[in-house]
């Protein structure tokens, strides 16, 4: 079954023509590619922008679930994932239907919308530490008038378990002791990182 999903991962790049920056055999053949082609979008953006970090990018895949790893650090440089954790999505988000997410920009849906930010300043919170997100698409350019902001929370497990975690109001919210890694790069960073949501 392995042999099989590496080529059919291996064909459908040879035919599409996508350029795989990652593989994993963890994730399904379509996170890789769904990873890869929001990957190339960024490398395209960032190589005219010099105001972004371009070594670094952080992913989240809002098609896995909420109790799984869906929040990547990207080396962009190694094309590889350097580390990756659980993170929540907005209670606005929850469709009913198990696996089916629905996203929004408006003010006070507390649903997450999906798009690139870039990673703003930080500020002490409610939450604790918090950094603002600045939306850099239609789909989250509200992000900065909704208070969207990436923080930690103490019921975001740590383990990757087999249930749905807990929901936020739109924010990706991640556990304390992620945060505390993803927090020195931010904090490193001597320019501004993006963080790209797609479903």
């Amino acid at each position: 079954m392995k042999i099989f999903s590496l080529f059919l991962f291996m064909t459908v790049g040879f035919f599409t023509g996508t350029k795989h920056y990652y593989k994993k055999e963890v994730m399904s053949t379509l996170e890789v590619e769904r990873m890869n082609t929001r990957i190339g979008e960024i490398k395209n953006m960032i190589s005219i922008d010099p105001k972004y970090n371009t070594k670094i990018a952080f992913f989240v895949d809002m098609r896995i679930p909420s109790g799984k790893n869906r929040f990547f650090v990207y080396d962009l440089v190694n094309n590889k994932i350097i580390d990756q954790g659980l993170v929540a999505h907005g209670s606005g988000s929850e469709t009913g239907v198990k696996g089916s997410l629905r996203f929004s920009n408006t003010p006070n849906s507390n649903c997450t919308a999906l798009g690139r930010y870039s990673i703003e300043n930080c500020y002490k919170g409610g939450f604790g530490k918090s950094y603002k997100l600045n939306g850099l698409d239609e789909t989250n350019n509200n992000a900065l008038k909704r208070a969207i902001v990436l923080h930690y929370y103490s019921a975001v497990p740590y383990e990757e378990q087999d249930y749905y975690i807990s929901n936020s109001h739109g924010c990706p919210m991640v556990n304390e002791q992620f945060f505390k890694r993803i927090e020195k790069i931010i904090d490193t960073s001597k320019s501004k990182i993006i963080l790209d949501v797609y479903y």
